[in-house]
């Protein structure tokens, strides 16, 4: 997971050597969210790498009823990640990412309970890496989650390897 992990910081770094007039104009975080995606491509050679997706293979992204988070609108406020690294046609999830700017007030707790739910090992489409992300002008802030879980030898190991590339 590391190798990936990697990968994310990498095209972190490049997305914040490139994209400064984003923040410097305070652009949305759809704006944010699809530009850190097209540095994602660029690493993971091989992966579809899509914003906002909702499918998994042939059928839509639902959760089990009862499940934290709701799944039945069509309004971006549900389980579509707003980053995912996946092979659409089998399907097989590599790598949901929830993005969020330093400037957004809302509570936190709908993007974290979205990366448990999609990388619950108990589901069948199960993610293998979620990636919590807080963009501010010049820094990063993150947690990874594995198993429906923060994991929080990834997350420290994440956050040191972000401090290191000028990006904590």
């Amino acid at each position: 997971m590391q190798t990936e992990l990697n990968k994310v910081v990498t095209a972190l770094q490049e997305f914040y050597a490139r994209e400064t007039f984003l923040f410097e104009k305070d652009l949305g975080e759809r704006t944010l969210t699809h530009r850190l995606a097209v540095y994602l491509e660029k690493q993971f050679s091989g992966w579809e790498v899509d914003c906002d997706y909702n499918r998994l293979g042939e059928r839509r992204l639902r959760l089990p009823h009862g499940a934290i988070v709701s799944t039945d609108d069509e309004l971006g406020k549900s389980v579509y990640p707003d980053i995912v690294v996946h092979q659409r046609e089998i399907p097989n999830n590599l790598l949901a990412i929830e993005v969020r700017k330093t400037s957004n007030h809302q509570p936190s707790e709908h993007d974290r309970h979205k990366l448990q739910a999609l990388t619950d090992p108990h589901l069948w489409f199960a993610y293998a890496i979620g990636v919590y992300l807080v963009l501010g002008k010049k820094s990063v802030v993150s947690d990874v989650y594995v198993g429906g879980v923060i994991d929080q030898a990834r997350s420290v190991w994440l956050a040191g390897r972000l401090k290191d590339a000028g990006l904590a």
